[in-house]
């Protein structure tokens, strides 16, 4: 482990955040609100530049894997840590819920405990909303790009995403072809492209994503109805095929663009998209007119409801907790399904659930015919078994660790709706839940500790679980 190395990227990402805090200091200056709270927090900023970058004189130009690890996951809490410095100077919020709000928007899940949002001045209200934008372009690969003491091994910090479905062995399987194979940028080795090399875990030597592979949750609106505060039908499909077009991959779009469109149907994991998106919204659509409901509007509510979900977007026009409890079941699965491989979505990825829904297909067609030869296949080939391995792991990882969630809420005195639905919402950034922290709630009301519990979880889930777990298991540590 290369402690200074370290240091020097943390110091650059603390100056890049710094830069930043310009921003909503000039808006505040030109709205005639007061700065003091972003210049405040823009030296205290400074300060870490100096702190960080002084230590790190002399570092080594080359990462490890273990670096890569460490500064991915301190590289977010720096950056969460550094957002919630305005909310605290301004006297909005108390340190423990600014560093909730700050997390949430760097990790782009959305959940928030301010009760009166439309009450923050301007500037801060802009600020919550770019800590979104910070999140979403990947500023700890940003960093690296501009870093030059980094570029010889950079790939090493890729590793630190994690091996989940958006990389490594569950990448490698399935070939070039589908939609796991990213933009064939050619310079593989620059924080600029689209992509950069499997590590040396991976079975093939097929392209992985990039350190960030951007993932936007329940986003932070600046009303407090959300989405439900615009009484606009065009506005919401607006965003309704918007939000479909974020959670797919975005190699599908790339194809789009460069003419090849008709190989985007042809993708058997946008099919599955298309598949469980229709399974939710068609039962929803039926279930809200049977109810009463005008049969457009309930369409409506049901389709955005559905999409803003399974995209993890978290954006509300309807009280889903008004809906027959026979309907709110299917909520608690869309909290975990999450958006395809390579898309701005959280959750467990729509990958992922299309070859677990195939490997119990296999499974079973082998009980019927033991002697039969029946591989999972994606795109025509077969899935490696390790591969199939490392699927079910991450369903096991992810359920433990949001089981683990919900029974520390649920140890604190929450009910067990919402504590589960909370630890969901958190792991798989998706913003709002049911029960107490449903879509027209908010997180306030928890106490200090379960709000710190929610935070990690949304690091895990923003991180991709396994980047933050190995750098607090001890094993990592061990040589």
């Amino acid at each position: 482990m290369h402690l200074r190395l370290n240091l020097r990227i943390l110091a650059a990402l603390a100056a890049l955040m710094t830069t930043f805090l310009l921003l909503p200091a000039g808006l505040a200056i030109i709205l005639g609100e007061s700065p003091a709270p972003f210049l405040s927090a823009l030296a205290v900023s400074a300060g870490l530049v100096l702190a960080f970058f002084l230590p790190s004189r002399g570092a080594p130009r080359a990462l490890s894997t273990r670096d890569g690890f460490i500064v991915v996951t301190s590289g977010w809490i720096v950056a969460s840590a550094i957002s919630a410095l305005p909310f605290v100077f301004a006297g909005a919020l108390a340190p423990t819920d600014a560093w909730f709000e700050a997390v949430s928007g760097i990790t782009t899940t959305g959940s928030t405990v301010i009760t009166d949002i439309e009450a923050l001045p301007q500037s801060l209200l802009f600020w919550r909303s770019f800590t979104q934008w910070i999140g979403g372009m990947g500023i700890i690969l940003f960093t690296i790009a501009i870093l030059p003491p980094a570029r010889c091994r950079r790939h090493a910090t890729l590793q630190g995403r994690g091996p989940g479905a958006r990389g490594g062995q569950d990448r490698a399987a399935a070939g070039r072809h589908g939609t796991l194979s990213l933009v064939h940028l050619r310079r593989p080795d620059t924080g600029r492209s689209h992509g950069a090399e499997v590590g040396r875990h991976a079975p093939s030597r097929s392209l992985r994503p990039c350190l960030h592979d951007p993932r936007h949750g329940g986003l932070l609106s600046p009303r407090n109805a959300s989405i439900a505060a615009y009484a606009s039908p065009y506005l919401r499909a607006v965003i309704i095929v918007f939000m479909f077009m974020a959670g797919m991959n975005f190699v599908l779009h790339f194809k789009v663009v460069s003419g090849r469109g008709r190989e985007v149907l042809r993708d058997p994991e946008f099919r599955w998209y298309i598949t469980l998106t229709l399974v939710f919204f068609l039962p929803t659509w039926i279930g809200l007119a049977a109810h009463g409901a005008p049969l457009l509007r309930a369409g409506e509510d049901a389709l955005f409801t559905v999409v803003s979900l399974m995209t993890t977007t978290g954006y509300a026009t309807a009280d889903y907790e008004l809906w027959p409890v026979g309907m709110q079941g299917p909520i608690v699965l869309l909290l975990i399904l999450g958006g395809m491989a390579g898309s701005t979505g959280g959750g467990v990825k729509t990958l992922r659930t299309l070859l677990a829904f195939r490997g119990l297909r296999s499974s079973f067609r082998r009980m019927e015919s033991p002697h039969a030869v029946r591989p999972v296949t994606y795109h025509g080939r077969a899935v490696p078994p390790e591969v199939m391995a490392a699927v079910w792991g991450f369903f096991a990882a992810y359920l433990t660790l949001a089981a683990i969630g919900s029974l520390i809420l649920n140890a604190g005195g929450i009910d067990l709706v919402t504590s589960w639905s909370a630890a969901l919402t958190a792991l798989g950034n998706v913003g709002p839940g049911l029960a107490g922290v449903g879509p027209t709630d908010h997180f306030a009301w928890l106490s200090a500790y379960d709000k710190l519990v929610l935070s990690f979880l949304m690091l895990c889930g923003r991180l991709e679980l396994y980047t933050v777990l190995l750098v607090f298991s001890p094993g990592f540590w061990r040589r």
